[in-house]
């Protein structure tokens, strides 16, 4: 497991750089894979974006309909809906801080999955949120940059 790297740590901030697409395959970047989920899991969360462990690479971990969890290695939206919902929002990086953020409804990613293949989904609901979420992050963005509002929280974390 990893500890989660807490904002304002300045690698947050940072564009991450993309994988070597032969890298992938490779039992340190399945291991490090395996890792990424075991954090998420255990820290309660839907996504884990590389730079919240302190790796500057284009890779994150999300929560499908589903209930699996799957990487996406260099994750690029390549479409969006017009149609915009308010996405009440927090991050493992920013403890007992929630905000309303607009999001797309519907995004479409391409991305290489952790056995090489390239991939396209299209998502809706919250599966297009932790999309942008996460990639989000692989840009150097937090959600506190683009809350319309913060929502006030209480010693237990819970939005008041």
């Amino acid at each position: 497991m990893f500890p989660i790297v807490k904002h304002p740590n300045k690698s947050l901030r940072k564009i991450s750089i993309a994988w070597n697409i032969d890298e992938i395959l490779l039992p340190e970047t399945q291991k490090l894979v395996d890792e990424m989920i075991e954090t998420m899991k255990q820290e309660k969360g839907v996504g884990l974006a590389a730079p919240q462990i302190g790796l500057n690479k284009r890779l994150f971990v999300g929560q499908m309909e589903n209930g699996s969890i799957e990487a996406f290695f260099n994750p690029k939206i390549i479409s969006v809906s017009e149609t915009m919902v308010k996405s009440e929002e927090g991050c493992l990086s920013i403890p007992q801080t929630f905000g309303l953020v607009l999001r797309h409804k519907k995004v479409k990613i391409k991305a290489i999955d952790r056995k090489k293949q390239k991939i396209q989904l299209t998502a809706t609901g919250l599966l297009a949120i932790i999309f942008q979420h996460e990639i989000d992050h692989l840009n150097g963005i937090l959600f506190i940059d683009q809350a319309i509002k913060l929502l006030e929280t209480d010693s237990k974390g819970s939005i008041v």
